[in-house]
């Protein structure tokens, strides 16, 4: 039996062995695992080989499932049948647990936000993804590539781009190269700000990301005048102060912190 790749989940199946165990080998270990979408078993094979992986499996694809379940024994009980972005995680892992998988493209900016909603009880994440995905991912401040994801994630782990994985490593190959990267969650335990104005501040200053940063900003901080009741040449003011005449991708993840509580 075969699992057909569904481009409608963005399937495309590792085939490179090699590739395979070093994915599974960049992953530290030690804690219960998830893996997400393991189609037919690349990496699963190798973390079962691993004793120090107590491992759990999600695959949405029907067809994915009965194979595994075919071909690895003891599947009963560690695979659920289920969407990642739906499962109800706290249920499954009381407690920390890591996150390994080849990620469907069309979802990985979804599963890593999935992520951030369990900050404090994921500790690391290897992760095969769109190589412009890693980069973004990675990138530091002053880049056009340095973007939403890169300031929400870095905020709370230590980013690695591990290695490029080419497209002739897949079947069926995709039309881009692919990366893997290694999330460990750093030290930070508050971001000394309103979290959920932080996001919004960081999503709309990079929803106008060519312009200065007073232009995307101005509801907020005309909102901030409203509640602090200034007369509009003050919040002329407050937005002539040098910050608002950056673009977003100058500012790190320290900044857009300042800048938020600026905006508070």
């Amino acid at each position: 039996m075969e699992v057909r790749a569904k481009k409608a989940l963005g399937q495309h199946f590792l085939t490179d062995q090699k590739v395979a165990r070093a994915i599974v080998d960049a992953l530290h270990g030690g804690l219960p695992t998830l893996e997400v979408g393991p189609g037919m078993g690349v990496l699963t094979q190798y973390l079962l080989q691993r004793e120090d992986v107590d491992l759990k499996l999600v695959e949405i694809d029907s067809e994915s499932v009965e194979y595994l379940l075919t071909h690895f024994q003891g599947m009963q009980g560690r695979l659920m049948e289920a969407d990642f972005l739906t499962l109800k995680l706290e249920k499954i892992f009381p407690e920390n647990f890591a996150v390994i998988g080849n990620f469907p493209y069309n979802i990985s900016s979804q599963i890593f936000f999935k992520v951030l909603d369990h900050k404090d009880r994921i500790p690391e994440v290897v992760g095969m993804v769109q190589k412009e995905v890693a980069e973004r991912i990675a990138e530091k401040p002053g880049t056009k590539t340095y973007g939403i994801l890169s300031v929400l994630l870095q905020a709370w782990y230590d980013i690695e781009y591990l290695f490029t994985v080419g497209s002739g490593c897949f079947a069926p190959p995709p039309k881009v190269e692919s990366a893997v990267i290694r999330l460990t969650r750093n030290s930070r335990t508050s971001l000394g700000c309103d979290e959920a104005l932080f996001k919004t501040v960081v999503k709309t200053a990079f929803g106008q990301r060519r312009k200065m940063m007073r232009n995307p900003l101005k509801p907020l901080a005309t909102a901030k005048a409203a509640r602090e009741g200034w007369s509009a040449d003050q919040l002329a003011e407050f937005l002539s102060r040098p910050v608002f005449s950056q673009r977003p991708e100058q500012l790190s993840v320290e900044d857009f912190i300042a800048l938020t509580l600026l905006l508070t």
